[in-house]
Order: C-alpha cells, then sequence, then structure tokens
C-alpha cells in the first residue's frame, strides 16, 4: 500500500469546487481520466452518505480491475467540510487481492489569489495499482475538473446569473 499526493490551481471560488466534488452530475464528468466514460450508479453526497462508480475503458484493449473493461468503486464519505474538504473512503469491486482493500481519498481545498489550490491525497493504494497510472489519472481527473468549474464561473457559465 502506498500514497500519492496530486495538486492544481482551479481559477474558481472554493465554494465552486467543493459543489464539483458532491454533485453526481459534476462527478460524473470531471472525475474520469481520458479514454474511459464514468456512470455514477449511486451518489449520497452526506457524511456517512455511499456512492459507487464505474470508469469503463474506451479503448477494448483495456483492462479493468472489476470486470473485462471496468474499474467500479464503491465506499462512503467519512468526512465534509463545507468549502475546505472531502474524505472518501472506498475499494474497488474485485476479487484480485492485488487490487483489494480500503483507500482513502482526501480533497482539500484552499484559498489562492483568487482561486482555489486543490490537493488530493490518496493513501492506502493497493501495491498493483501502479503509482504513475493513479497520479496521471489524478492529473487529468483535475484538469477536466478545472475546465468544468472555471466554465460555470465565467459570464455565461451554468451559475450565471441573468442581467
Amino acid at each position: 500500500m502506498y500514497s500519492t499526493r496530486v495538486s492544481r490551481r482551479v481559477n474558481a471560488p472554493r465554494a465552486a469546487v467543493y459543489r464539483a466534488l458532491l454533485d453526481a452530475d459534476a462527478i460524473a464528468r470531471w472525475r474520469v481520466p481520458a479514454g474511459m466514460t464514468s456512470h455514477v450508479h449511486a451518489f449520497d453526497p452526506r457524511e456517512g452518505g455511499t456512492f459507487r462508480v464505474s470508469l469503463t475503458y474506451d479503448d477494448p484493449a483495456g483492462t479493468g480491475k472489476s470486470a473485462a473493461h471496468t474499474d467500479t468503486y464503491e465506499g462512503h464519505f467519512s468526512r465534509l467540510v463545507p468549502d475546505e474538504q472531502v474524505t472518501e473512503v472506498f475499494a474497488f469491486e474485485t476479487a484480485d487481492p492485488g487490487f483489494s482493500g480500503t483507500m482513502t481519498m482526501t480533497t482539500t481545498l484552499t484559498d489562492a489569489d483568487g482561486a482555489t489550490d486543490v490537493l488530493i491525497v490518496h493513501a492506502g493504494i493497493p501495491d498493483d495499482v501502479p503509482a504513475a497510472d493513479n497520479e496521471l489519472g489524478t492529473r487529468m481527473a483535475l484538469a477536466n475538473l478545472a475546465r468544468l468549474v472555471e466554465a460555470d464561473e465565467r459570464p455565461g457559465g451554468e451559475n450565471a446569473q441573468p442581467g
């Protein structure tokens, strides 16, 4: 088991980023690496609330941890601090002991010159999950998150108010 830390500055307020961490539709759009599609099966965004998400490789040659081409994970929200932090505890649905085990992902938001620094720390990652893959997938997801919330904060974005 090991841990990774990946961060990115997002040009949006912490509240907007926090909302995207707890919205099932947003999760399906941003928390998916390139070359995969996401399906949110269940999502209850409160402390103790559960979630279940599948990521499926677009390329049929992609090898999944849960099924032939899919990684499915389920877990719960263990800690929510509004506009500051989300902690999730989850595990892959797998019979392979190399991918088994409970992981913790803590996303911390801090103010940064009118933007938000987002830090994701994964702890307890199974050794058979390559660290480089975890870090690359997290960087891709954070880039998606930035595109999503930055677009929403621009004039005419989803959160724009009528004039």
